[in-house]
């Protein structure tokens, strides 16, 4: 099944991977002891996904390091400084082998980062926040926020359901 028809839709892990590997990941996941320890799991099992299906190219994992490394604010054209022309190459990868495009990774990546900032209250306003994650402006910053969580900033701020999400960033 090709990833980018997984994005925005919820698929059981058994489909993906099988009802033995689903059943193992349940198992290990009922043992954790908390939250952390399940995100862990997760990633490992992820990890181990991705390393034995050997479905990720070199410039797929390049450019997700990159990504990775800056907060997502590496412009995709610096990423192929040595040759531009192998962007609609990329594009077509990350479609096909993450279900999404580099932009679209690097904005989540970005607003992760920003999250954390915001949410262990790091900076004094959403201006200093929005600088702070390379955005060019506080409208930036408020758009990208709002396309990726569907809420405003200040309205997932004022949301007590949603500043749980917290614990993740601490």
């Amino acid at each position: 099944m090709p990833l980018e028809n997984l994005v925005d839709r919820e698929t059981p892990i058994s489909e993906l991977f099988g009802q033995v590997e689903a059943d193992i990941l349940e198992q290990q996941m009922i043992k954790a002891a908390d939250t952390k320890q399940r995100i862990d799991i997760i990633e490992a099992f992820f990890m181990k996904m991705l390393i034995e299906k050997n479905t990720i190219s070199n410039i797929v994992k390049s450019t997700v390091d990159v990504l990775l490394k800056s907060n997502g604010t590496t412009p995709i054209n610096d990423i192929l400084i040595d040759d531009i022309s192998k962007r609609r190459q990329l594009e077509r990868n990350f479609r096909k082998q993450i279900g999404i495009s580099p932009k679209q990774l690097s904005k989540a990546i970005r607003l992760q980062a920003t999250l954390n900032l915001l949410l262990n209250k790091k900076s004094e306003t959403l201006t200093d926040i929005a600088y702070e994650s390379a955005y060019f402006d506080q409208n930036h910053f408020i758009k990208d926020f709002k396309d990726l969580v569907g809420v405003t900033p200040k309205e997932y701020l004022g949301n007590e359901h949603m500043t749980l999400s917290a614990l993740f960033y601490k």
